[in-house]
């Protein structure tokens, strides 16, 4: 049986995992440094992964809304764990890169022909 990828939405925030998972040490963050943007990072972008791929074998509406809820986590991240200030290189990229998993999951989840509120709203 072939597989093929349903969501090209879904390739975007699973690069954006890739991304956050290897950029503490592009942005040259330092775990004894600041562990919480850090470990904000690496843990927000294996989670994005880890629904990346389950997206490819089970496409289904909660891993839409567990990228909804990473992304949203990601932006608020610079202030509650308090990095702000200190990282603002690190505050950008979190800001970006949560606004795009959180658009990409809004997207999937309004337009998907399987569980999308667009088709919930025009089937009442």
């Amino acid at each position: 049986m072939k597989r093929h990828m349903k969501h090209w939405q879904d390739v975007v925030s699973t690069l954006v995992g890739v991304w956050l998972i290897v950029s503490p040490w592009v942005l040259g963050l330092d775990i004894h440094t600041n562990v919480a943007a850090f470990g904000c990072f690496v843990v927000i972008g294996v989670l994005l992964c880890a629904c990346g791929l389950c997206e490819f074998f089970i496409p289904e509406a909660w891993e839409e809304y567990s990228e909804l809820y990473l992304g949203a986590l990601l932006m608020v991240s610079p202030w509650m764990l308090e990095y702000k200030a200190a990282l603002p290189v690190a505050t950008s990229m979190a800001m970006a890169c949560g606004g795009l998993v959180l658009a990409m999951a809004l997207w999937v989840l309004v337009t998907d022909d399987q569980f999308g509120w667009m088709r919930r709203r025009l089937a009442h």
